[in-house]
């Protein structure tokens, strides 16, 4: 568990400058790109980075928001050879995005509720 909470942690600190600068296509890119490993995950891959990510975000220097949460969740899930997708939403009124994660088809980070107000505008 600490390796997978160092490795989130990291992962936090990567998406920090073009979250930062807002290279959102920077962003897509790389987690489009991150390919699934071909390891068979654990049953227990999913809660296991979630809770890994959710410790990192605890303990991160700043506020981690959505899309950096997610993105570091999509691409731990894929080294554990889970086929994860990121989820990228919007609402009209009050505009608003927000991102999160899927594995086969299940909400992985994110409350069911709160995913259903946004449309989603693509899967990478």
């Amino acid at each position: 568990m600490i390796l997978l909470f160092v490795r989130a942690y990291l992962s936090l600190l990567t998406w920090e400058r073009p979250i930062a600068r807002r290279d959102f296509a920077n962003v897509y890119r790389r987690v489009r790109d991150h390919a699934v490993t071909t390891v068979s995950p654990r049953a227990d891959s999913c809660a296991r980075a979630s809770r890994a990510v959710n410790l990192a975000c605890a303990a991160y220097f700043k506020e981690v928001q959505c899309l950096q949460r997610s993105a570091t969740l999509v691409c731990l899930l894929r080294d554990l050879g889970s086929p994860a997708f990121l989820v990228l939403g919007a609402q009209h009124l009050p505009f608003s995005g927000h991102a999160w994660v899927e594995v086969n088809g299940e909400i992985v980070n994110d409350d069911k509720l709160t995913v259903l107000k946004f449309g989603i505008l693509d899967r990478c």
